[in-house]
């Protein structure tokens, strides 16, 4: 099945849909820096990305008309700075906001089905007419705003079309829903806000894939089983305690019969436990390419680091700045480091083959903006499923 990816970064989207057996007929991103994450990721022959088509372009500059129409899937993670909580909050004001050139695309390719990555701001009250416009023109994308019509009149346009019941243009079916990537075996609590749209003379049903792990699993895999703890060899006296917040949810799970049915969310220590110590400075050699480390890290209140028996906390394009300290280690002795780039890497499941060749700045801000690989396949997998039974039955 074939795919087309807008605003693809370093590929961690683009990774997961590979994974789901859709063949790229075209990549496009405009950051050199993120193109030579992956022109580096091709030389190595890194999975499927020596096949990839990448493109380092505008995705306005980019020809479309090359592309066959009705193509199985359109994905894009869409620059999230208008959107985003720690941003400036413009919205449709926002240049950056490229929602708009993304529908356009979809209107040239008329693909089966679109996947589009977002950061879960976009749901918030400020944007919820935005949000319902964005919705209204992915499900109409043929009915184009005209020329000196504002997203208001549009808007209206759109909800008269969607009201009056009688469709003749092409449209999709669109749902939407804030995934947690923990809940999907991620080691990190990263909510990303996931739109799907699905052709509709398709005809078909679907929904997001059900979780697959759980905090409540974790917790009884810690403090009621043991296992957890028994699995990464940790001694009686190193284990850690339920604090308070914790401990009532703990007793309820001891008068339980039978343990959560969920696997546990994975950990930081899950993740990155079997790694060597990092490098105190990077080396040409192959380890020390991706897993050294930057010194300057320090903890002060409200800025902590990812403890190492939870998952850590969601991974920012920004890096010293980060307010909460998401790219921060806190250790057991209660000392704080940095993270290094190839355990950022491994918090969102990108493989261990896979390399960021840039400076750790750089190289942590592809990490953060980046879709976690295994969340990417997931998804993506479920709507190739749903397509490939659409095309057995019509």
């Amino acid at each position: 099945m074939r795919s087309v990816e807008l605003f693809t970064g370093a590929g961690g989207l683009a990774l997961g849909i590979s994974r789901a057996g859709f063949k790229h007929l075209a990549l496009v991103e405009m950051d050199r820096d993120s193109c030579n994450t992956i022109y580096e990721n091709k030389r190595r022959r890194v999975e499927a990305i020596p096949t990839w088509p990448i493109f380092n372009c505008d995705v306005s500059d980019f020809d479309f008309h090359s592309i066959p129409e009705g193509i199985e899937l359109l994905a894009a993670g869409v620059p999230c700075q208008p959107f985003s909580i720690g941003g400036k909050h413009r919205g449709h004001s926002d240049e950056r906001n490229l929602f708009p050139l993304t529908i356009n695309v979809i209107r040239t390719l008329k693909p089966l089905a679109v996947i589009i990555e977002n950061v879960r701001g976009l749901r918030r009250r400020t944007f919820s007419k935005y949000f319902g416009y964005i919705e209204l023109s992915l499900t109409y994308p043929e009915l184009s705003r005209r020329k000196d019509e504002s997203w208001i009149e549009h808007l209206s346009r759109l909800e008269r079309y969607h009201t009056r019941g009688k469709r003749d243009t092409l449209c999709y079916h669109v749902v939407h829903r804030v995934l947690n990537a923990a809940d999907y075996g991620v080691p990190q609590r990263r909510e990303r806000l996931f739109i799907v749209a699905l052709r509709a003379d398709l005809a078909v049903q679907w929904s997001f894939p059900a979780p697959t792990h759980s905090s409540e699993s974790l917790l009884w895999a810690q403090y009621c089983s043991g296992e957890y703890w028994d699995r990464h060899m940790i001694c009686s006296r190193n284990r850690q305690k339920p604090d308070k917040k914790l401990r009532a949810r703990v007793e309820k799970l001891e008068t339980s019969l039978f343990p959560p049915a969920l696997k546990p969310w994975r950990t930081v220590r899950d993740a990155i436990g079997d790694l060597p110590q990092p490098l105190p400075k990077r080396t040409n050699d192959e380890p020390g390419l991706t897993h050294f480390i930057v010194d300057g890290a320090r903890s002060y209140i409200g800025h902590t680091g990812s403890p190492l028996d939870e998952p850590a906390k969601t991974l920012k394009a920004g890096v010293h700045g980060v307010p909460g300290g998401e790219n921060m280690l806190a250790l057991p002795d209660g000392s704080v480091r940095y993270l290094t780039i190839r355990e950022s890497a491994r918090l969102q499941t990108f493989p261990d083959s896979f390399v960021f060749p840039n400076s750790w700045t750089e190289s942590m801000r592809q990490i953060g903006n980046a879709v976690p690989v295994e969340l990417a396949e997931i998804v993506s997998r479920s709507v190739a499923r749903t397509v490939r039974e659409a095309r057995k039955t019509n």
